[in-house]
């Protein structure tokens, strides 16, 4: 059985998005994945399937999308791929509340890719690997111009970032 990570987009602990994470602990137990476990209000999950990726967040989706009414994106990687993005860091020296990881639902395109990387980011710097972008800031991520809504827009699919801190401690609940 595989121990998944999975990161919805969008989720807020108020408004349009809201999923509230004890229910969706319990609704995702029901449906199948074990040893559900969430880490704070924004959806942050760890969970234990023999299902492959696009099963997990299939399944994820659905569920969210039946119990709370949201369409909201999932992306799921097994624990192994999230520790090894953290060792392959481009940016080693960055603070850990300035290094962003971007999950990307796949790779992108070549030339969607070379529009992201041509894009003026400032003073802030992006690095992409495969289906993942590392993105460190220079100051605060509120002021990149790499955000989020950037990479999606300029790599047409759907993504989702986590400051290196909140990486780190799920890698940690983890481990417990």
């Amino acid at each position: 059985m595989s121990e998944w990570i999975l990161l919805l987009r969008g989720v807020m602990p108020t408004g349009r998005n809201r999923v509230p994470m004890a229910p969706l602990r319990a609704a995702l137990e029901a449906a199948g994945l074990r040893g559900v476990r969430t880490w704070i209000q924004s959806g942050n999950v760890i969970a234990h399937s023999r299902r492959g990726q696009a099963s997990v967040e299939r399944l994820v989706h659905d569920v969210i999308r039946e119990t709370f009414g949201g369409d909201i994106a999932v992306l799921a990687r097994p624990t192994g791929y999230v520790r090894d993005a953290v060792a392959r860091n481009p940016f080693p020296d960055a603070s850990p509340n300035q290094l962003f990881y971007t999950l990307l639902s796949r790779a992108p395109e070549p030339a969607r890719l070379q529009a992201l990387l041509a894009h003026d980011g400032g003073a802030h710097r992006i690095h992409v690997d495969g289906d993942l972008a590392f993105v460190h800031c220079a100051g605060r991520y509120s002021d990149t111009r790499l955000n989020n809504a950037c990479i999606e827009r300029k790599l047409a699919m759907p993504a989702t970032t986590r400051v290196a801190n909140t990486i780190h401690k799920l890698l940690e609940l983890c481990d417990a």
